[in-house]
């Protein structure tokens, strides 16, 4: 039986840079756009063997703005793995969009092309918030993209949202869920915003954090976020994301299961057995051919701290069965502490322990 692999496709383009980003993305015209496509492409064609051996469950196109590029791209991509290797007819094929950059045509495109889940990037439904953010676009033209997409097909949709934000208040929060629950959206992810060094938001921000909502403000949000998203019916699976029952990420759920995926494109990172790697970060050389970039090899111990340190982020937690020798005190520790619980056979984070959970997290890394 062929290997699961997941793949993550970086795009590494966006019409500006928001405020608060940190992520390896900048402008870039067409003809910069066109050459790193085809970059990409002959990247794909050195891993033929490596997908003809695995089998595809999910497929994941980030960036940067992915819907930037135009629909054309896309499918060409998807043409190159499907030629190449074997993508499963249930998979689980997912593109980031920007609202400031979809259009109907682009939209039919990607369907016609595989992509069945859309990730929308909204963060807020307040226009003040959105202008602060330096997002290029309005709540309007994000409800607009959302029925287009409804309209051509997609019944798999997440839309990304922020707290925390400079002049957010418990009221504009949940005025912003109340808008986006009320579209009936099969996936939401809620993340706290994270002052980058670098960024703008930072040389702003990090001398005046006064400025941003303080941190009992940031934890009533946080709070609200996880019983009002239950009373519309969306579970959380995992400590920033929810669903209705059966739209899980997959894709983001073998990141933390520590399934295999391959990383394409510029900066990106994959996990392939006990190997850690990631690509050229510099677009110049990427563009020239030179895709390698640094790699690790995975130790016993590594391995075993990643097992939890990634997998505790899920709400049903992990076995720790494999590792009960290494880990039976510190779990005992940690359950005395009222940081993690028994769930059957998994042990998981208590609300508690989600709230301390760098320092839960940290007590699985060996010394």
């Amino acid at each position: 039986m062929k290997k699961s692999l997941g793949i993550y496709i970086h795009i590494p383009f966006c019409v500006r840079k928001c405020k608060y980003c940190d992520f390896l993305s900048a402008p870039a015209g067409k003809d910069v756009q066109g050459k790193y496509i085809e970059m990409l492409l002959k990247e794909i064609d050195g891993y033929a063997n490596l997908l003809k051996e695995r089998k595809t469950e999910t497929i994941f196109f980030g960036g940067g703005t992915p819907s930037i590029l135009e629909g054309e791209s896309i499918g060409r991509i998807l043409e190159k793995l499907q030629a190449l290797g074997n993508i499963t007819d249930t998979a689980e094929i997912s593109i980031e969009a920007n609202p400031g950059t979809v259009t109907k045509e682009k939209l039919l495109e990607w369907k016609n092309a595989g992509i069945n889940r859309i990730s929308f990037g909204l963060q807020s439904a307040d226009e003040e918030e959105l202008c602060r953010l330096g997002r290029i676009h309005t709540w309007e033209e994000f409800v607009e993209n959302y029925h287009l997409a409804r309209n051509v097909g997609f019944k798999n949709i997440n839309v990304d949202l922020m707290s925390a934000l400079p002049g957010q208040t418990a009221d504009s929060w949940k005025k912003t869920m109340e808008k986006v629950t009320a579209l009936n959206p099969e996936h939401i992810s809620a993340y706290s915003l994270i002052i980058e060094e670098g960024t703008p938001f930072c040389e702003v921000y990090g001398e005046h954090p006064e400025l941003l909502p303080t941190e009992e403000e940031e934890r009533a949000m946080y709070y609200e976020t996880k019983s009002f998203l239950a009373s519309k019916g969306y579970e959380r699976y995992e400590i920033s994301n929810y669903a209705k029952p059966g739209y899980e990420c997959r894709h983001n759920l073998s990141y933390w299961e520590r399934v295999d995926y391959l990383g394409l494109g510029l900066g990106a990172a994959s996990l392939l057995g006990n190997v850690r790697k990631s690509n050229q970060t510099e677009l110049a050389e990427y563009l020239k051919g030179n895709f390698e970039g640094e790699e690790e090899i995975l130790s016993d111990v590594n391995e075993m701290e990643e097992y939890f340190f990634l997998g505790l982020r899920k709400m049903e937690g992990v076995d720790p069965t494999p590792y009960r020798n290494q880990y039976d005190k510190v779990i005992e520790k940690l359950m005395t502490e009222g940081l993690v619980e028994r769930n059957g056979i998994h042990i998981r984070l208590t609300e508690l322990g989600i709230d301390v959970s760098n320092y839960v997290l940290s007590e699985f890394l060996i010394e």
